[in-house]
């Protein structure tokens, strides 16, 4: 009896092995951004990952990429070891990358090329720390924010509204830095927010009724008294 072939496994790490040392600018505004977008899209068959590794060749386990965020459409929302294309039959929709100057020449140059090659529609990309320099350094991401749409011959560069903010068709929400933050809006103006910010946001409106509320009743206790010192004066 002829041997059986043997079937050979490929294993796909989960780690590229390098060490994780950005700032706590770039670590904080990944994981409010996953954050934005899961809440967003929570409920629906959307996948939002970050820092997982993208596996885009069958077979070859060195052939991968880092996003630092992605989104991925038509697919659940559940924990992954990492991500393989074939396997999910799915390229991300849009990738997000929060740049520094370390890792802007692989995030302008080397990235882009191989996202456009893969056929991902949208590729977004921004500096968190880069406002807080005054006057902006040489090196540094200019503008901040920048996004690209998949077209005939690769990417080609959104172009910002009146208001600075670019549109994502893929995600249907709009994109502006403010503060070193990446904000995202409907299209229709409703900015996302994590649970942090809405618990802050609904804080401060409690607090702000409450102040008002006492206000009103300062005045209308003072409002009484004036009114009895008049009765009191006709007497």
């Amino acid at each position: 009896m002829p041997a059986k072939p043997l079937v050979q496994t490929v294993y796909y790490p989960e780690s590229d092995g390098k060490p994780i040392g950005e700032t706590d600018w770039h670590v904080n505004a990944t994981m409010r951004l996953i954050e934005l977008l899961r809440r967003h899209f929570v409920g629906q068959r959307v996948y939002v990952p970050g820092n997982l590794l993208l596996y885009y060749e069958q077979g070859n386990p060195k052939k991968f990429v880092v996003p630092d965020v992605f989104v991925v459409k038509d697919v659940p929302q559940r924990d992954r070891r990492i991500f393989r294309i074939w396997v999910e039959r799915k390229v991300p929709n849009i990738v997000i990358e929060v740049t520094s100057r370390k890792t802007q020449k692989k995030d302008t140059v080397d990235k882009p090329a191989l996202y456009a090659q893969l056929g991902i529609p949208e590729y977004f990309i921004f500096e968190p720390d880069s406002e807080y320099l005054e006057p902006p350094q040489k090196g540094y991401l200019d503008p901040p924010l920048q996004g690209y749409r998949l077209a005939a011959g690769g990417f080609e560069r959104i172009v910002p509204d009146a208001e600075n903010r670019l549109e994502s068709l893929e995600l249907g929400l709009k994109l502006r830095l403010e503060d070193g933050q990446l904000q995202l809006t409907t299209l229709d103006g409703k900015r996302l927010m994590t649970g942090a910010e809405e618990a802050a946001l609904a804080h401060a409106k409690a607090t702000q009724a409450q102040a008002e509320a006492a206000r009103l009743a300062e005045e209308n206790r003072r409002l009484r008294e004036k009114l009895a010192r008049r009765t009191a004066a006709d007497e």
